[in-house]
């Protein structure tokens, strides 16, 4: 059974206008939740989540209830598109273990943010033979973002563009400056990754589907009068196109390439164990 839950955030507490709202990730949830469907998912099992609905509480349990309620030959997808932002890890002892990479759900001003520590703990509940792709169209950490110089004949128009990115508070931002001086930071060990979007990590039980890496900024803009996150536009294009009958590795490849091709400034990353990227996706 094909088993979704998508997650598309808009309006940040308060509800109304006010908080760092966006614009695009409402028409990506609808988009990706169309693009599932036309590839084999059933919209009974399609669980969406938009805005006030998108809680932290609501997020994680219906995760759970995802993973937990699947069995053997399942075919899963959590989608999110929204803010993302960087936090410090600080172990019992108090020392400064790394970087987390978090997602920011509507209430994260209040509930907190859900980083890939709470990620790691749902998922290690998955079942042997279950497939699940998990897909962020946000930011893991920001450099600052970069005008876009098309110098092509696309249909795009740059008067609306912004990351979704929320800036890390003072004593993330202070770990983060100096992460690369700490030998045990995850984050410095991350930085030593190649460039290549396709990363392989041993005994990773799902394939993660990153907007961007994780010292980049993902963006979102006008897109045929429409405002999109620049990767979930492209990667549900690209299914669209071949009824999601493609192997991991060439949509990985078609994505960036068509992010390079309207000059984003952000490339994705997809991680999985190697034999997955010459597996069909959803597989």
């Amino acid at each position: 059974m094909k088993k979704a839950l998508i997650v598309g955030i808009n309006d940040y507490a308060p509800i109304g206008s006010g908080g760092p709202d966006l614009n695009g990730c409402i028409n990506d949830a609808r988009d990706m939740a169309n693009t599932l469907v036309i590839c084999g998912f059933n919209p009974s099992k399609i669980k969406i989540l938009t805005n006030q609905n998108a809680t932290r509480a609501n997020i994680l349990n219906y995760l759970k209830t995802l993973v937990n309620s699947s069995v053997k030959g399942d075919s899963l997808v959590f989608y999110y598109s929204g803010h993302g932002t960087r936090v410090a890890n600080i172990g019992a002892d108090l020392e400064v273990d790394g970087l987390d990479e978090a997602i920011c759900p509507h209430d994260y001003a209040s509930a907190g943010v859900i980083r890939d520590d709470n990620f790691k703990a749902v998922l290690s509940k998955l079942k042997p033979g279950v497939n699940l792709e998990v897909i962020f169209d946000c930011c893991h950490a920001g450099t600052g973002t970069r005008k876009m110089d098309l110098g092509l004949d696309l249909d795009l128009e740059l008067t609306y563009e912004t990351a979704r990115y929320i800036p890390p508070m003072l004593e993330d931002e202070f770990y983060m400056t100096y992460a690369s001086e700490m030998p045990s930071s995850k984050s410095s060990k991350k930085a030593n990754t190649v460039t290549k979007a396709l990363v392989p990590v041993a005994g990773l039980n799902h394939t993660l589907w990153a907007a961007s890496k994780d010292n980049q900024v993902s963006m979102e803009g006008n897109l045929s009068g429409q405002i999109r996150g620049y990767f979930t536009y492209h990667f549900c294009k690209i299914l669209r196109a071949t009824n999601g009958n493609i192997v991991r590795r060439t949509l990985d490849k078609q994505i960036a390439i068509a992010l390079a091709a309207m000059g984003a400034a952000q490339i994705n990353q997809t991680e999985s164990i190697t034999a997955e990227f010459s597996q069909k996706i959803f597989s």
